[in-house]
Parts: structure tokens; C-alpha cells; sequence
């Protein structure tokens, strides 16, 4: 059953929905979605199982999709720019290949339409066997987590997750289904597609998230896409080089020339 999806809401104008990653939540994109947000209404959705959002034992993108499309009816909204890092980008590209006619234009941040190896197994280590329950602060949790994650942005990251409560901490998402659906988010459905509005695929300079051989999948699904390579990024282009992420979303969505005839 689709979930109705936590929602920030801020801004005016045309709509715009925004998807963040794996282990994230809206705030992870908030950098731009306020900057977005002057020009566009923007919708920061957490997916299931993060951020606000419901939990549930099942995820796929097939079904984060549905909840997409049933907060999207929630909310009034016939059609919508949508943008998506990441798993979020996976979720956008099911959104748009399934329901074409409710998206506008279409915005991916350094993921392709593929299936992944598994790349997340330290993480997951260093999260499921911290005993949140014992825990007396998050500093103590940052010294777990570092036994595995070396790099303290990422730790940062993950432990935004950590919520503090009248019992102590525990985590905001749902790891256990997280763990359990593991594959099922490394994967990509077998969606035949196209959309065939206007799409802009970002892609970070060091990023090996998308490969030159991505291309022709890429181009088979979205035939109306373009790319941007963004130099100096990572797999986080977006909060890595805020203001040519910005640019570069802001003028894909405004240039009326990308609209399909």
C-alpha cells in the first residue's frame, strides 16, 4: 500500500519535488531546495523509512514510486518538476517512466537507471551494531560509527539520524528495513519507458556512480536527455559545489526551449 510521504513545503511558484538519498532526508537538500524556493514551490519529500516519513517492512522503487504518485494526489498536484539524488534519482526515474504525464521536467543526480554492487556493507555494519539504546551521547556514537567510516563528513551524515528521546537515542530510520531491502535499493526495475520530456543528468567529476558505457541505457529511456558533468564533485554535487548545482538545475527548468513541442 502506498505510503503518504512527509512533505516540507516553502516557496512560490511552479512545483518542484525533491527526492534525497539513501540514509538522508529533505534537509540534506536544503541548501537548495531554499534557493529553488524562489522561484518555485518546492516539495522536500522524505521516502519511507527516513526522515518523518512512515515506516514500513517493504521497499522498492516500483513502490517508492507509488508513493510518490499518492502523495503527489494528496497534495493536489496534477504535474510537477521532479529532481532526485541518488536513491531518490532511482525513485524519480521510476516516478516519470511509469506516470510520464504527471512530470515535467526531470533533474538525476549522479545515479543511473542501473542496478549496483553493494557499496554500503561498512555503513551498514557500523549502524546496525551501534547499541543506540546504551548510548549516552553522540560523540561516543561518532567514535563507534569511525571504527568503520573514517571520513567524518559521512559520519556527520549518517548520525543525523540519531534522535535523542525522554529514553535516549534511537535512530529516526528504519534500518532493519533497510538492511532487509538492501538489494532491492542497489537495484533498478526493468522499466521499458521512455519519458520523453526534457531530463538533465548531473553527474559528479570523481563520481564512478555513472560510466561513459551508462550512455545508451540512459539515452534509451530518456531520449530528451542531457548531461553536466560538475568538476571538483563527488557523489554529492549538490552540497560539494552548491552554486553550479544551483545554476545549472535552475537554468534546466527555466529554459521554455526544453519543453517538448
Amino acid at each position: 500500500m502506498a505510503l503518504e510521504l512527509y512533505t516540507h513545503r516553502t516557496g512560490d511558484g511552479p512545483p518542484l519535488v525533491v527526492l534525497h538519498g539513501l540514509f538522508g532526508s529533505w534537509e540534506n537538500l536544503g541548501t537548495q531546495i531554499r534557493s529553488l524556493a524562489k522561484d518555485y514551490t518546492v516539495y522536500g519529500m522524505d521516502l519511507r523509512n527516513h526522515g518523518r516519513s512512515p515506516h514500513d517492512d517493504f521497499m522498492d522503487y516500483p513502490t517508492m514510486a507509488a508513493d510518490v504518485l499518492h502523495t503527489l494526489d494528496t497534495l493536489g498536484l496534477e504535474r510537477t518538476h521532479l529532481l532526485g539524488h541518488s536513491m531518490g534519482g532511482k525513485t524519480a526515474m521510476t516516478v516519470a517512466l511509469t506516470a510520464p504525464e504527471r512530470i515535467d521536467k526531470l533533474v538525476v543526480v549522479d545515479v543511473a537507471p542501473k542496478a549496483y554492487e553493494p557499496g554500503h556493507n561498512e555503513i551498514l555494519e557500523a549502524m546496525s551494531t551501534l547499541d543506540v539504546a546504551a548510548l549516552k551521547s553522540r560523540s561516543e556514537a561518532d567514535a563507534h560509527v569511525k571504527k568503520w567510516v573514517e571520513t567524518h563528513a559521512i559520519r556527520a551524515f549518517l548520525l543525523k539520524n540519531l534522535v535523542r528521546e525522554d529514553q535516549g537515542f534511537s535512530w529516526k530510520l528504519n534500518l532493519p528495513a533497510i538492511i532487509k531491502n538492501y538489494p532491492a535499493i542497489i537495484d533498478f526495475p526493468p522499466l521499458e519507458g521512455p519519458f520523453t520530456g526534457p531530463a538533465l543528468f548531473l553527474k559528479g567529476a570523481h563520481s564512478d556512480y555513472i560510466q561513459a558505457h551508462d550512455r545508451e541505457r540512459i539515452n534509451t529511456l530518456f531520449p530528451n536527455a542531457t548531461a553536466k558533468l560538475i568538476d571538483g564533485t563527488g557523489h554529492w554535487p549538490h552540497s560539494e559545489k552548491p552554486a553550479v548545482f544551483y545554476k545549472l538545475v535552475s537554468d534546466f527548468l527555466a529554459d521554455t526551449q526544453a519543453d517538448p513541442a
